[in-house]
């Protein structure tokens, strides 16, 4: 009897630590499975390899000379090239503001353009030695400013599929900078004209319907009339 009447719960003791409490809702949350996240082909949905990459064969919409097609990514491109690349990159990289590569391209291009300008104009001043370490040093930053352009060029061209036209990105930008910049400009510009107009539906309100009764086929000169004295009603504000 004793046995019987003894409690059911067991009390914790000062060495047994209680349990977090857990909030509503945590245990609900969605388990990834690495089996589903597959990448599939487009046209007959078969999975496809980890390593498999789309082809870059895709024309791009204008040509590398074809800077007179837009001329307010022109006229940026030629006056603000560092304002131009910046909004590319921002534009490619939504989380990027233009700000930070846009002085990073006024900082090392235009401040280097200056620098040799300046270098060339007071030459017989400046020590030739110093002159070609100055062009040196100029020549290796130009050589880098291409690099970090170019990675930009090929991120666009891996995400729109594009191919290398005319030739290898970082080669475009290190000998035609500026077309280079307009043209990655009127890409993204038209690209994305392109997702919003196709991402915009126009649905056309269906007809309306009417119901008519039995009462309507057999007499319809006075459902008629009936239809024009409930359509003479007017609505007057209180």
């Amino acid at each position: 009897m004793d046995e019987r009447r003894q409690s059911r719960y067991v009390k914790l003791t000062k060495d047994q630590v209680p349990l977090e409490d857990i909030t509503p809702g945590e245990l609900n949350q969605p388990i990834e499975v690495p089996q589903l996240a597959v990448q599939k082909c487009m046209e007959c949905g078969q999975p496809l390899p980890e390593s498999y990459t789309p082809p870059a064969d895709e024309p791009w919409m204008t040509g590398i000379f074809g800077c007179a097609e837009d001329s307010e990514s022109c006229l940026t491109g030629l006056f603000c090239p560092c304002v131009l690349f910046g909004r590319n990159v921002e534009n490619l990289h939504e989380e990027t503001p233009w700000t930070g590569p846009c002085v990073c391209h006024a900082i090392f291009v235009e401040g280097g353009i200056a620098l040799a300008t300046a270098t060339a104009i007071f030459n017989g001043f400046i020590d030739p030695g110093t002159s070609f370490l100055i062009f040196e040093g100029l020549f290796f930053t130009w050589w880098m400013c291409g690099i970090y352009t170019g990675q930009v060029r090929q991120n666009l061209q891996k995400k729109y599929h594009l191919q290398n036209s005319p030739c290898d990105p970082c080669c475009v930008h290190c000998c035609m900078h500026w077309c280079a910049l307009c043209q990655e400009h009127r890409e993204m510009k038209g690209r994305l004209s392109d997702s919003n107009f196709s991402e915009t539906t126009i649905v056309n309100a269906p007809p309306i319907q009417e119901m008519k009764s039995a009462d309507h086929k057999e007499h319809p000169e006075t459902s008629s009339a009936n239809n024009n004295e409930s359509t003479g009603l007017e609505l007057q504000v209180v």
